[in-house]
């Protein structure tokens, strides 16, 4: 049976870290936090990350903007935001409404504000294995791989996916540790045999347990970064949590696995975090 990597226990202890950096550096990290519309989810996503923030010492606010914002009205708060000296991260939640470009929005962000990591200059830096603010769950996946290999040197790496988000950026990640990566997505021609080569298959596809327990090589390691909600036969009329992973044929043949809910999630946050403390340090630095 696989290692299940507990993606709650690793944040925790990123989180700890974090707040002893920040007591020790005496540092006054500010993260913004943006949030356009009454999205439930996002909501709620909001309301964790301010937790978390409080947790290692930030100073997080929220400006909640209603649905019918204009993207002229965004772009000057984003304006105000990238001017004030006490913030260092700003964070505008996806996804916005659909009248505001979202690739705009990004781009109007200060670099070096930029805790999302979605900035085009630095997917550039990324690409190019420059210093940079890395996306948030790529960088959680690969803590999280540290977690079950202590090294990546030579792996066989499949990326499922290839989002903006998770699977270019996190392609990039795995290069930079030296493994052979195959980037893969619906137009992959027989997916499964690609899957079956894989030491390492990072699965961010978004369709609820794609992949199946017999595509998976004996002594992978997965990371599952989907989340999706689906009908639980189980129980009538609930709703659970799956990955793009078939879990349970999965943990029998894998090395190591994380759980969803439960694996990447929790580090997707502690991530941004680490982003908003970095980007205090290198300002405090000047």
């Amino acid at each position: 049976m696989a290692l299940i990597i507990d993606g709650v226990a690793v944040a925790k202890k990123l989180r700890q870290s974090l707040a002893a950096q920040v007591a020790a550096e005496k540092l006054s990290p500010g993260l913004s936090v943006v949030l356009v519309g009454e999205d439930p989810a996002s909501q709620v996503y909001v309301r964790n990350k301010s937790r978390a923030a409080e947790e290692v010492g930030i100073v997080s606010d929220t400006h909640r903007l209603p649905s019918d914002t204009t993207q002229e009205e965004l772009l000057a708060l984003v304006d105000q935001l990238n001017k004030d000296k006490k913030i260092h991260g700003i964070l505008v939640q996806l996804p916005l409404p659909k009248h505001i470009d979202a690739q705009t929005i990004i781009a109007a962000i200060d670099p070096e504000k930029d805790v999302d990591g979605f900035h085009p200059i630095n997917a550039g830096r990324l690409s190019l294995g420059l210093p940079s603010l890395v996306p948030c769950t790529p960088q959680g996946c690969m803590i999280l791989l540290g977690e079950a290999l202590s090294d990546l040197s030579g792996k066989r790496a499949l990326v499922l996916g290839r989002s903006n988000i998770v699977g270019k950026p996190v392609a990039q990640l795995l290069l930079q540790a030296n493994c052979t990566v195959t980037l893969a997505h619906s137009r992959t021609k027989d997916l499964p045999e690609e899957c079956r080569r894989a030491d390492i298959l990072i699965a961010a596809i978004g369709k609820p347990e794609f992949v199946q327990g017999d595509w998976v090589k004996e002594g992978a390691v997965v990371i599952d970064v989907g989340i999706n909600r689906i009908d639980d036969p189980a129980t009538a009329g609930k709703t659970k949590l799956v990955g793009d992973v078939a879990f349970a044929a999965t943990e029998k043949r894998a090395a190591a696995i994380t759980p969803v809910p439960g694996g990447v999630g929790p580090m997707t946050i502690a991530c941004l975090l680490k982003n908003t403390v970095e980007s205090a340090r290198k300002s405090a630095a000047g």
